[in-house]
């Protein structure tokens, strides 16, 4: 890959393999968070399918190998079948050989350094996956994170957030946010970060019929957007979020990885 003056970004929470596509799989389906089931590795085959069009991808809802995924890493399965030399996770809550929840990346060039940071929250098990890329000579920043269910939590978790990112440049954050678009948090999160929003944002839960903003791709000024989408196949309760982004004017200092 030698042109890297436009790449493309895909945020994607998974739920695990499960593959929920109608409303009534939320309840019907309930016993796959816990139990492993044949149809999991299909769903990931064709989940990998869609990641192998895409330059680096933010995973959530991942597990790192356990009892209910077969004790298949969701990640190391999904890098390998769509083809990233590069990838790296995040353990959030580890249950043993019960359930290991995770957030992962995905990459076409070099991870140079992954630092996993927790995030606040009533119940042990957000966090934030920082990873440092270098594209083609160039730093990026990527960071990886899921928020919490209930808005007390979320603005705790972007307080946090956004004090670790403010102001820091070619940096890339994606995640299922569990909020919309129009929502305080967002709007926290973007006047405290100085980060910025794609023109608009495509609704992505639930999957089945997308109303709801839920899953966000944000960059630092000096990244442009040019394209934003979801992909519409439902392989998750969640659907895939897809942009497309190019350098902005960078300085001298910014030019090489740190």
């Amino acid at each position: 890959m030698t042109d890297t003056s436009e790449f493309s970004v895909t945020s994607f929470n998974i739920q695990v393999g499960i593959g929920s596509h109608r409303a009534r799989h939320m309840f019907l389906h309930g016993w796959k968070y816990v139990m492993p089931h044949g149809q999991s590795l299909r769903n990931l085959e064709r989940i990998a399918m869609i990641l192998e069009e895409t330059d680096i991808a933010g995973l959530n809802e991942v597990d790192a190998g356990s009892f209910r995924s077969q004790y298949v890493n969701q990640a190391g399965f999904l890098a390998d079948r769509a083809h990233f030399p590069y990838w790296a996770q995040q353990r959030t809550r580890d249950f043993g050989d019960f359930a290991q929840h995770s957030n992962g990346i995905l990459s076409r060039w070099p991870i140079e350094e992954t630092i996993a940071h927790s995030l606040p929250s009533f119940m042990k098990g957000r966090g934030m996956l920082e990873n440092r890329l270098n594209v083609g000579g160039r730093a990026l920043t990527v960071i990886i994170t899921h928020l919490g269910l209930s808005r007390h939590a979320r603005l705790s978790q972007i307080r946090d957030l956004a004090q670790r990112l403010r102001g820091r440049p070619n940096l890339i954050l994606m995640g299922d946010l569990n909020c919309t678009a129009r929502s305080p948090e967002i709007r926290l999160l973007l006047n405290e970060s100085g980060l910025q929003a794609p023109p608009w944002s495509p609704p992505t839960f639930p999957s089945w019929s997308p109303r709801f903003s839920f899953d966000h791709i944000l960059c630092s000024p000096d990244l442009e957007f040019t394209a934003i989408e979801t992909v519409t196949e439902p392989l998750s309760d969640h659907l895939a979020l897809k942009a497309k982004l190019r350098w902005g004017s960078v300085t001298a200092a910014d030019a090489k990885p740190q």
